[in-house]
C-alpha cells in the first residue's frame, strides 16, 4: 500500500510540476481542467448518479471551465464573485456540519449535484486565475493547505486526545483531533514567516499570498491565515461527510494508494476561492 502510494505520488509530481512551472499558464490550466472534470465525475458517483450521468457530470464541468477560459475570466474576475464564493462556502459548510450526514442526505440529489459542480468550477477558476497571476501566488496557496495537512497529521499522531479530549468532528471524521488542527495552524504560520523571508532575500518573481496579505497589517495577515487554514480543514470534513453519506471510504480509485481526485482536492476546494476573496480586501 505504501509503495503504491509513493509511486502514484511520484507520477503525479512528474506530471504536475512541469505544467505548474511552464513559462505559460496554459499547460497547467489544461491539466487542472482534466483534474476538475475527474472530480466532477466522482461527485456524480458520490451523489447516486449512474455511470453515464457521472461521465456527463465531468464533461459539463470541463465545458464550464473551458467557457470561462474562453471568456477571459482566468485573467480577471469581478471581486463580487469571490466574495459570493467565500460567503457561500462558510454558510454551506456550517449548515452541513451542523446537520451532519443525515441532513445532507435530505437534500434532493439534483440540488446536491448542481451545487457540487458550481463549487468545483469556482475552485478551478480561482486556481486558473492565481496561476495566470503568477506561479508564486498559486504555490503559496497550495502550500498553506499542504502544510496544514502535514503538520496536523504529525501533531495529531503525537498529541491527539491527550490535551483536548473532545474530537474535532467525531460524527464526520473520528480521527481528526483539535491538537492536530491547532498544530496544522502553527505549521502554516511558520511556513508563512519563512516564505516571506526567503521571498525577500532571493527576490522571487511575483509575490505570494503571505506577502500580499501582509500589506493589510499584522492583524489581518494573521486572521487571514487562521481563516484560510480553518476552511482547508472544513473542506476535508465536508468531503468526509459526503463520502459517509454515500457509504464510501474514497471518492474513487483513480489514484492508487490515494483514493480519488476529490480526496486530494477536498481541502483546496474552499481554500482557492477564499484565498482570492481575501486578496480583494480593500487596503487602508
Amino acid at each position: 500500500m505504501l509503495k503504491q502510494r509513493i509511486i502514484t505520488a511520484l507520477i503525479l509530481l512528474a506530471v504536475l510540476l512541469p505544467a505548474l512551472f511552464a513559462d505559460s499558464p496554459q499547460p497547467f490550466l489544461v491539466l487542472s481542467i482534466l483534474m476538475i472534470g475527474a472530480g466532477a465525475w466522482e461527485w456524480g458517483k458520490l451523489n447516486g448518479l449512474t455511470r453515464s450521468q457521472s461521465i456527463l457530470s465531468g464533461l459539463i464541468c470541463i465545458d464550464l471551465c473551458a467557457v470561462a477560459w474562453w471568456a477571459g475570466w482566468t485573467t480577471h474576475t469581478d471581486a463580487w464573485v469571490w466574495w459570493m464564493a467565500g460567503s457561500s462556502w462558510v454558510g454551506l459548510t456550517s449548515w452541513m456540519l451542523l446537520r451532519g450526514v443525515e441532513g445532507w442526505a435530505q437534500w434532493h440529489r439534483s440540488l446536491r449535484w448542481s451545487l457540487g459542480l458550481i463549487l468545483l468550477w469556482l475552485a478551478w477558476l480561482a486556481m486558473a486565475q492565481a496561476r495566470t497571476d503568477g506561479i508564486q501566488l498559486l504555490l503559496s496557496i497550495f502550500c498553506v493547505v499542504w502544510a496544514a495537512d502535514v503538520f496536523a497529521y504529525f501533531f495529531g499522531r503525537a498529541l491527539g486526545g491527550k490535551i483536548i479530549a473532545q474530537k474535532l468532528a467525531p460524527n464526520v471524521s473520528p480521527g481528526k483531533s483539535w491538537e492536530g488542527a491547532l498544530g496544522g495552524l502553527c505549521g502554516v504560520f511558520v511556513l508563512a514567516l519563512v516564505w516571506m523571508q526567503m521571498e525577500q532575500a532571493y527576490q522571487w518573481p511575483g509575490s505570494s499570498l503571505f506577502t500580499r496579505m501582509w500589506t493589510h497589517g499584522l492583524f489581518l495577515w494573521a486572521l487571514s491565515l487562521v481563516f484560510l487554514t480553518s476552511m482547508s480543514v472544513v473542506g476535508d470534513l465536508v468531503e468526509s461527510l459526503v463520502k459517509r453519506s454515500a457509504g464510501l471510504k474514497d471518492s474513487s480509485n483513480l489514484l492508487p494508494g490515494h483514493g480519488g481526485v476529490l480526496d486530494r482536492l477536498d481541502a483546496l476546494l474552499p481554500s482557492l476561492p477564499i484565498a482570492l476573496m481575501l486578496l480583494q480586501w480593500p487596503k487602508a
